[in-house]
């Protein structure tokens, strides 16, 4: 084998792992409320107006986040599909996409931090599997938001500061193109979520310095040329935004979002400090077998380089993280990166835990493996017969065969190669067989497909009542319009259809007789509002005159 494919046999393996993982159910799995259902209709109306400065949803601006996530969506469905169509997968694609580069970065990382070790490429390919095949990187590879583009910007420019910072010990510069690297994913960072990635960058950097006493290498972050470049890739978008939406966007993303989540739980999302810890063995499954050899074996080596950067990045971001009162899973994904090639030092060296607390340490963190995957495999075998169907024998099978795949890796951990198949067996069963059958879960697919059945006028948009998920809109069109009763019979006009919830149905039959109007039933759809927790059961109306 040349060498040249002798380097590119684990990119190549790699990006096939991606594929098993991040492909199964990109199209099957239906809009996901809220933030999928918001970001995906918000890159639509950006194809439909051709306004790609202004963000907004509806009539409404959302100026909570920066726009390029808006802009990759925009361009996946202008490449592979539409504005029209109400398909979800093309607004997926860049998530899937960033979730598979962080990866090849991942990799590239690993291979440039264990060079010096006898099994450094062994470390930097494991540490990328465990971080591909992680539950909390497929989930966000399925779903049209930031987080997984974040996280390429994130290990971009953290393999960038790596560079810099290894060269540095060895009394060398890096030079320049590290810097131009590290600068513009700081930019790409800031443009798909504000101020994380850097402030993650910022205090890897501080914890270097100062657990080393020194920081005379951060010269070679070029500072002020690299602060120019981050201004030129950023500003020219922030001045036009701020320009369009008289200086509300900074307001509302800073003041109105930024700040409410660092000052309180915002959303209902609070919850105390240690939260991530205890939700890290199911997020970080099933890699979070091997979480205690790779904190320990860090520990013991924190004082060589590449495990201090590794420690450096998790550790001070991960503090802050849990010290903020709102929390959502998603929030320390930038971190898991470090875990991943700790855990794959681990791996590569062989795991030995001496100590009497980290035997105990391990063997509690086997438990909570185990937990995990029996619960994962009982909502397979659950979810149908909850949401779905009933009984299915597929569920019921791809079910045993996870419980049967997690026991034989918690019984032999060492065989590395049953982590993928772990982590594939849930996904396809997960993605291709489970959730999109899910018709009781899924409300708003439901009504989309009553609409469909029963065309009204063309160009009348449909008016929802009772139910106002930004699912709804999305299937249905920009142009539908959400109301209270009063005001839905105010604005309806002969030959209009509307979604009504039952509970809202006779104030609203009262107010359409009010103005001379009639509601004739067309047919009804029931499910869960998972977002809020309630059942409900929607009408579509036919308006006509009394």
């Amino acid at each position: 084998m040349t060498p040249g494919l002798r380097r590119a046999r684990p990119y190549a393996l790699l990006a096939f792992l991606c594929l098993l993982l991040y492909a199964p159910g990109i199209a099957g799995i239906p809009v996901l409320d809220r933030d999928e259902a918001r970001f995906a209709e918000a890159s639509r109306q950006m194809l439909e107006s051709g306004d790609y400065v202004r963000i907004r949803f509806q009539d409404t601006a959302r100026n909570n986040k920066p726009v390029l996530i808006y802009w990759l969506q925009a361009a996946a469905v202008d490449l592979f599909s539409s504005a029209e169509s109400r398909a979800i997968w093309p607004y997926r694609l860049p998530s899937a996409v960033g979730a598979s580069l962080a990866v090849f970065f991942l990799f590239a990382l690993g291979g440039r931090l264990f060079a010096a070790g006898t099994a450094g490429s062994r470390a930097a390919f494991l540490g990328a599997v465990l971080m591909a095949s992680s539950l909390g990187l497929v989930a966000e590879a399925h779903i049209a938001k930031t987080d997984a583009c974040l996280l390429a910007a994130t290990v971009a420019g953290e393999g960038a500061l790596a560079r810099i910072y290894l060269r540095a010990k060895d009394g060398k510069r890096a030079g320049f193109s590290p810097a131009v690297l590290f600068w513009a994913a700081e930019a790409l960072g800031i443009l798909l979520k504000g101020p994380i990635a850097p402030f993650v960058a910022f205090l890897t950097a501080a914890a270097l310095s100062l657990a080393d006493r020194d920081a005379s290498w951060l010269r070679g972050l070029y500072p002020l040329r690299g602060l120019l470049l981050l201004a030129l890739i950023v500003a020219p978008w922030l001045f036009l935004i701020e320009k369009e939406t008289h200086g509300r966007f900074l307001e509302g993303a800073l003041g109105q979002d930024f700040l409410p989540k660092l000052l309180g739980g915002e959303q209902s999302h609070g919850a105390p400090p240690g939260t991530y810890l205890l939700a890290l063995p199911a997020y970080f499954w099933p890699g979070s077998l091997y979480l205690v050899p790779a904190l320990v074996r860090g520990w013991q080596r924190r004082n060589a380089p590449p495990e201090r950067f590794l420690l450096a990045w998790l550790l001070p971001a991960w503090a802050v993280f849990e010290l903020v009162p709102t929390k959502l899973p998603h929030y320390v994904l930038p971190l898991y990166p470090a875990l991943a090639l700790l855990a794959g030092g681990a791996l590569a060296e062989g795991i030995s835990l001496p100590a009497r607390a980290e035997r105990v340490a391990d063997h509690a963190l086997k438990a909570l493996f185990a937990v995990a995957t029996a619960a994962l495999a009982f909502l397979l075998a659950a979810l149908p017969i909850l949401f779905g169907a009933g009984f299915s024998l597929a569920a019921l099978a791809a079910a045993a065969l996870l419980a049967a795949l997690g026991a034989a890796l918690l019984l032999a951990p060492r065989r590395f190669f049953l982590v993928p198949m772990l982590s594939a067996a849930f996904v396809f069963a997960a993605a291709q067989i489970v959730l999109p059958s899910l018709d009781r879960l899924w409300l708003s697919r439901s009504a989309a497909a009553l609409v469909a059945a029963h065309p009204g006028q063309k160009g009348t948009p449909v008016l929802a009542v009772g139910y106002s998920e930004p699912s709804l809109v999305f299937l249905l069109g920009s142009k539908t319009r959400l109301a209270l009763p009063a005001a839905a019979a105010a604005m309806l006009a002969p030959g209009g259809r509307a979604l009504v919830a039952a509970g809202e149905a006779k104030a609203f039959e009262k107010a359409l007789a009010a103005r001379g109007f009639e509601a004739s039933p067309l047919g009804s759809v029931k499910g869960l509002d998972y977002s809020t927790g309630r059942r409900l059961v929607l009408i579509l109306y036919a308006i006509v005159r009394g």
